[in-house]
């Protein structure tokens, strides 16, 4: 069976750090204690030399071995000599190699141990480590000259290396504490890294880090709006692949990251909202001749702006389901006011059915049906578009509905369109106005709005008027700006987006209004005629 070990991020910086630092401690305790047991073993040896020296130079030593006087009193030196140093013995041969003093004077006479003096014996100072009969030690050797310069012996200084070993394991003691608390420290350290990176990361994981990027990306990349994201200093460090296909349609190539954002979309506004902290929602740009509608936001981290993110659509799209949108609602308002309006039908006449009335049952049927058939054939005798004739009948059963009357005038002519994107803007252009007419006569006393559509050579005229309250002075002047209404809020669309139309038809719009009389709206839109016009 295969097992897998499953460890944490936390507990793997642990463990590494740990690692790193035991390695390292140990590593350093072993060159630190075998650089020591040198020094020590070298600075007695110098220790050693020195004291030798000075027994080599002292007149008692030297006229015992020249002239063989003194010998007790040599002897007694060399004893209190190795007793005042701290070392283990002192040693003086003849030339010979005989010991003429030791401290156990047993063994004086007898000739040196340890294979090493022969050097000496030669004139050479020097150290080395041999088994002599007190074991093995660290001797330093050097010669005894007389006055006349000749080498009359050898003075012998010697220090036990069981000495030297308890030095050094004495030093190599605290090491080891010193590192025990290294690798305390390292353990403290090593949980505090880990517990500070795991922070960082908000307790993720790195698989989890790596499954939540590419679901971010993923997210980025699926959606239909072009995104581009700044950082503070307006250089570009997101674009996904919608923001890319818009830039290669309009010729713009290359790879944006890390580049001004200035050099890649014209009339960006991303650092100056950086610079104000405030977000610009649903507003129109220029996107090297494609319009578009872009949001654009800071960036907040931990209430610091670190940059800023803009959205953006190509605004044909979002007009495109704006008025499918618009269409459907249109056609939900009509089907309900037919609705309401046949049920009272349908309940007039089952009333004429209970009551066996069938004369007026007949009469009553008869009516409704040449009031629909009239009011069809009306509307469209007079507007030869389909959908806008029947966004109209849609609208003429709404007002019945609501208790308004509403009417096409009689001299109203419109032939179809030569373009039929047009269509779709006079729906927007028309709806907004008879609703707005609409709300206008809601509180009247007399409910009256009327349509009045015409063709003046090649322009198209909209009156809409309606008997309300009219208009405010003081919202005269900023009626067709988006959020003003005098309805309250969530309000003062619909005129905006009329505005917004006529933009794009390259069409007027303009007002008069009468306080207590009501308000008649006039549009004027360049309009060419269809040649060949449906029967």
């Amino acid at each position: 069976m295969n097992f897998k070990f499953k460890c944490k991020l936390q507990t793997k910086i642990m463990l590494l750090v740990f690692a790193v630092v035991v390695v390292a401690l140990l590593t350093t305790n072993v060159l630190i204690s075998r650089s020591t047991e040198l020094e020590i073993t070298d600075g007695i040896g110098r220790q050693a030399m020195s004291i030798a020296h000075l027994v080599a130079r002292s007149p008692i030593v030297i006229e015992g071995l020249s002239k063989g006087r003194n010998i007790e009193e040599m002897k007694n030196y060399t004893s209190e000599s190795a007793t005042a140093a701290d070392v283990e013995y002192v040693v003086i041969l003849n030339m010979q190699g005989v010991r003429e003093a030791h401290p156990d004077r047993r063994k004086i006479g007898e000739r040196f141990v340890g294979g090493d003096e022969a050097e000496a014996l030669l004139g050479q100072e020097y150290t080395s480590i041999a088994r002599g009969t007190l074991g093995d030690s660290l001797r330093a050797f050097v010669p005894v000259i007389d006055e006349g310069g000749q080498q009359v012996g050898v003075v012998v200084v010697g220090i036990l290396m069981d000495d030297i070993k308890i030095l050094v394991k004495q030093v190599s003691n605290v090491l080891l504490v010193a590192t025990a608390i290294g690798m305390s420290v390292g353990i403290i350290g090593a949980f505090m890294l880990s517990y500070n990176i795991k922070k960082t990361l908000f307790g993720l994981e790195p698989e989890a880090i790596a499954k939540r990027l590419e679901e971010r990306n993923a997210m980025l990349y699926s959606v239909r709006e072009g995104i581009i994201a700044v950082d503070k200093q307006g250089m570009i460090t997101l674009v996904n692949d919608e923001a890319l296909r818009m830039l290669t349609m309009a010729g713009v190539y290359g790879n944006p990251i890390n580049k001004p954002v200035g050099n890649y979309v014209p009339n960006t506004r991303l650092i100056e909202v950086i610079q104000s902290g405030k977000a610009e929602l649903d507003q129109e740009q220029d996107f090297y001749g494609l319009s578009v509608l872009t949001n654009r936001l800071p960036m907040v981290v931990d209430g610091k702006i670190i940059g800023a993110i803009s959205t953006f659509r190509d605004k044909t799209e979002v007009k495109m389901l704006a008025e499918q949108l618009t269409g459907v609602r249109d056609y939900v308002d009509a089907l309900r006011a037919q609705a309401h309006e046949f049920m009272n039908q349908l309940h007039v006449i089952l009333g004429l059915v209970n009551l066996e009335s069938y004369k007026q049952l007949a009469t009553y049927i008869n009516r409704i049906v040449s009031e629909h058939e009239a009011e069809l054939s009306f509307v469209a005798k007079r507007i030869r578009e389909p959908v806008i004739a029947g966004f109209i009948l849609s609208k003429l059963s709404l007002a019945r509905e609501n208790d308004i009357i509403m009417h096409l005038a009689e001299e109203s002519y419109v032939p179809q369109p030569k373009q039929e994107k047009i269509i779709y803007e006079l729906v927007t252009v028309i709806g907004n106005l008879v609703e707005n007419a609409f709300d206008a006569v809601k509180n009247s006393d007399h409910r009256e709005v009327e349509l009045h559509m015409y063709c003046d050579e090649d322009t198209l005229c909209i009156h809409v008027s309606d008997t309300g309250e009219g208009i405010l002075p003081e919202l005269s002047d900023h009626l067709f700006e988006k959020g003003i209404s005098s309805k309250g809020d969530q309000r003062g669309f619909g005129l905006y987006l009329v505005r917004r139309s006529l933009e794009e038809l390259e069409g007027e719009i303009e007002f008069e209004t009468r306080p207590g009389e009501g308000t008649v709206f006039t549009v004027r839109i360049p309009y060419e005629i269809k040649e060949e016009q449906d029967d």
